[in-house]
C-alpha cells in the first residue's frame, strides 16, 4: 500500500471540532464519520463497503474500500469489484478470485472540490451541533439567573451578550419599568424561555418574573442558598412592590430577620437591583386565616371569614385600617391576594363595633400567648371578635379545651363589664 498523505484540511476541520464545547467526543466522531459517509456516497455510488476510521486526536482519518476480487476483465462495477491481477498487484500477492480485497484510500486525492465538499458538510453539521447543544444548555437553565452585557438596545428589546457569546433577548416588556441599559453594562436575569424552532435557539430573559425576585435573595441570603430558609411564595408588580412569605426549618433562625439583615444589609442590595422596588418580607404559615392577616401588613387585620373551597376571604377591619389593608392604588390588597391565592373583599366595621374593643394582644397577662394565637389563627384577633363567636367555633376550630375557651371568655367578658 502506498504511504498515506497528510491532509491540512481535515485536520483544520478536527480541531474545529477539538475547540466546541458541549459536544461529547462519541457525538463528535459520529458526526464526522457520517460527513465523510456522505460525501464518499456521492463519489462511489454506496458507503456499505467502506470503513471509515476516525482519529480526533491526531486530527486524521483512514478510508478503507471492501472490493471482491473477481477474474480478470470481468469487472463491473470497479466501485465494489477488483480484478484478480490488480488485486495482487496492490500489496496482496496472495488474493483469490471470490475473496475481499481492502483497498486504502486516500480522500485528498479525489481533488479540491471532493475536499471543499466535505469541508461544507462538515461546517453545516457543525453549526447544527453547536445550535442543539445551546438549546439543550440553555433549556436546563430555565429560571436561573444569567448576567449578560449589554450589546444593543432596540425600541422592544435589548440584546445581551454572556461570557461565551451566547446571545440573550431582554424583551421590554420583561424589563422592570425605570431599566435604562447602556452598551457595555452588565445586567441580571433570568432565563424565561428558550425555544429552538427551525433549529435556531432563542433566549429570552426576565426581570419581571418572579423567579428573579427568588434568585436574588438565593444570592444575597446564605441561608436560602443552604436550604434553611424555604421561600414559599412571591407576589410582585415590577418596580412598584413586591411580597415574599419565607419559613426557616430551624427554630434558632428567624427568617425575616435572616433575609431582611442587619439593618436592612441584604434587602437593600436586591433593592437597588429591582429599581428601589419596596419588598415585604413575611411568615409564611399554612393556615390561611393568620398568611392572609400577615400578608395585609401593616394593616392590622379585627377579623376574617374564609371560604376555602371558593378561596375567597372576606377581611373585617377598623375603619383607620382600611386604607393600609388596600395601600397605594390598590397595590397592598393585590399582592397579598397573588401572594395567599385568595380574592380578599376588605370591609369597614362600623365605629360602634370598635367601641371599647381591645385586640387580643393586650390579655397577654391574663391568656396564655400560644392561645391567643390560636384564636388569631382562625380570624378572631380582638375582644369582641372572640365574644361574637360560637363557644363551640372555638373549641372545633381553634383546637382549644373547653376549659381554655371557657376562661377566656370569662377573662374577655369582665373586661367589658368592668
Amino acid at each position: 500500500m502506498a504511504k498515506k498523505e497528510a491532509t491540512p484540511n481535515m485536520v483544520e476541520q478536527f480541531a474545529e471540532f477539538k475547540e466546541l464545547k458541549n459536544i461529547d467526543k462519541t457525538t463528535m466522531i459520529s458526526v464526522l464519520e457520517e460527513s465523510f459517509r456522505n460525501v464518499l456516497a456521492k463519489m462511489f455510488g454506496t458507503d456499505e463497503n467502506l470503513d471509515v476510521i476516525l482519529n480526533p486526536d491526531k486530527g486524521d482519518v483512514q478510508i478503507f474500500q471492501n472490493l471482491t476480487v473477481v477474474p480478470d476483465g470481468e469487472v463491473e462495477n470497479p466501485n465494489l469489484q477488483i480484478s484478480l491481477s490488480d488485486a495482487r498487484e496492490d500489496d496482496d500477492p496472495d488474493a483469490e478470485v471470490g475473496e475481499e480485497h481492502t483497498k486504502e484510500i486516500f480522500f485528498e486525492k479525489f481533488g479540491r472540490r471532493a475536499i471543499l465538499t466535505l469541508r461544507q458538510t462538515l461546517q453545516s453539521k457543525i453549526l447544527d451541533l453547536q445550535k442543539e447543544a445551546i438549546y439543550a444548555k440553555f433549556k436546563e437553565l430555565e429560571g436561573e439567573l444569567v448576567s449578560g452585557e449589554v450589546y444593543q438596545t432596540w425600541s422592544k428589546e435589548t440584546l445581551l451578550v454572556d461570557s461565551d457569546n451566547n446571545e440573550l433577548l431582554l424583551p421590554r416588556s420583561e424589563a422592570i419599568p425605570g431599566d435604562f441599559f447602556r452598551k457595555g453594562e452588565t445586567v441580571r436575569a433570568v432565563i424565561a424561555n428558550v425555544d429552538n424552532k427551525n433549529n435556531n435557539p432563542k433566549i429570552t430573559v426576565s426581570r419581571t418574573n418572579e423567579q428573579f425576585l427568588r434568585r436574588l435573595f438565593e444570592l444575597e441570603v446564605p441561608e436560602i442558598h443552604d436550604g434553611l430558609i424555604n421561600i414559599r411564595a412571591v407576589a410582585r408588580i415590577p418596580g412598584e412592590r413586591a411580597k415574599i412569605a419565607v419559613e426557616s426549618y430551624d427554630d434558632r433562625i428567624d427568617p425575616v430577620g435572616a433575609c431582611v439583615g442587619v439593618k436592612g444589609s441584604r434587602i437593600h442590595g436586591i433593592v437597588r437591583e429591582l429599581r428601589n422596588e419596596n419588598i415585604d418580607v413575611i411568615n409564611y404559615t399554612s393556615n390561611p386565616s393568620l398568611f392572609i392577616q400577615r400578608a395585609l401588613s401593616p394593616a392590622r387585620v379585627s377579623s376574617i371569614r374564609l371560604d376555602e373551597e371558593e378561596r375567597k376571604a372576606e377581611v373585617f377591619l377598623r375603619p383607620e385600617e382600611v386604607s393600609l389593608a388596600i395601600g397605594k392604588n390598590g397595590l397592598n390588597i393585590k399582592l397579598a391576594s397573588m401572594l395567599t391565592g385568595y380574592t380578599i373583599d376588605v370591609y369597614r366595621d362600623s365605629e360602634e363595633s370598635f367601641d371599647e374593643d381591645i385586640y387580643l394582644d393586650e390579655f397577654k397577662d391574663e391568656i396564655d400567648e400560644w392561645v391567643i394565637d390560636a384564636l388569631k389563627n382562625i380570624g378572631c384577633v380582638t375582644a369582641k371578635g372572640v365574644l361574637n363567636a360560637k363557644r363551640e367555633d372555638l373549641i372545633e376550630k381553634a383546637d382549644l379545651e373547653e376549659d381554655t375557651v371557657d376562661h377566656v371568655i370569662e377573662v374577655l367578658k369582665a373586661e367589658f363589664e368592668d
